[in-house]
């Protein structure tokens, strides 16, 4: 009876510590299927976890392959065909005709100023030569007035040369030049082909560089080459007589450059070479 009771408490014993044993080691393992454990991943779930990794990359990358090549197509300018396309641009179409002439001609009027004539201009009227050449003007800028035969019995008279210099002085600086006599005979011939018998206006005659810069600088239709500097320009008008014709009268003569300024009331003339705006 006694080795009996002795052997039933020893096999009791034995069985709580193995039973201590599994409940400890079922413990451990539970917390370590939730997450709690700090260990490093097991080999077999790195596989999954590359295989998240490089679908995450994938998708990044093509969204910026995507967002690359959008800010690039936004970026590329249109595209312009060129060639037979029905459809023109206005900045195209506006550039065609725009040039300095028409530019310059729009402040005066509209009129462009006219390339040389590729034809061959009609010959120039014929005048007599052989007659005196008188000259009645007035400079509008001075007040001044004056009279002069500066051609008589085939020459030019000096002393009238010389009045005529000092009438078309630059009256801004008081400067004078040697005035072309050939100008004062464009003059003289645009005014007996109008008919006109009174007194020319000159707006304009000799400039001096000085002169000519400033006004060059203040307005725009003022030539910086200016043949008023030259001594071979006016700006004339006849009263009552209509700018167009005083301009088509000295056109025709084919002597130098006529410059047309309806807006203004005048008309340029001058010996340089034959132009016309």
């Amino acid at each position: 009876m006694r080795s009996f009771v002795l052997s039933l408490v020893m096999t009791v014993a034995f069985a709580g510590v193995g039973f201590a044993q599994t409940t400890a080691t079922g413990v451990a393992e539970t917390k370590i299927l939730r997450g709690v454990s700090k260990t490093k991943t097991t080999a077999s779930e790195k596989p999954a976890v590359q295989k998240n990794v490089a679908a995450k990359s994938a998708i990044h990358h093509t969204a910026a392959a995507h967002h690359t090549s959008t800010a690039h197509q936004a970026a590329k300018p249109p595209v312009v065909i060129r060639g037979n396309s029905p459809v023109k641009t206005a900045a195209k179409s506006t550039s065609r005709h725009v040039t300095p002439q028409s530019l310059r001609g729009s402040r005066y009027g509209g009129f462009a100023p006219s390339v040389p004539m590729e034809q061959p201009a009609e010959p120039p009227p014929q005048l007599d030569m052989t007659v005196p050449r008188s000259l009645s003007m007035t400079n509008v800028n001075t007040g001044e007035s004056i009279s002069v035969t500066y051609w008589s019995d085939g020459t030019y008279h000096r002393d009238a040369l010389d009045k005529l210099n000092h009438f078309l002085r630059d009256t801004r600086t008081g400067e004078q030049t040697e005035m072309d006599p050939k100008l004062f005979d464009v003059l003289w011939s645009t005014l007996q082909l109008t008919g006109f018998g009174g007194t020319v206006e000159v707006l304009s005659g000799f400039r001096s560089p000085e002169s000519n810069a400033w006004l060059a600088s203040v307005s725009s239709g003022v030539a910086r080459d200016s043949q008023h500097m030259n001594g071979n320009a006016m700006d004339i008008r006849f009263p009552g007589v209509p700018v167009f014709k005083i301009r088509q009268a000295a056109r025709s003569l084919q002597m130098g450059g006529v410059g047309f300024y309806p807006r203004s009331g005048f008309v340029h003339i001058d010996t340089g070479d034959i132009r016309y705006w």
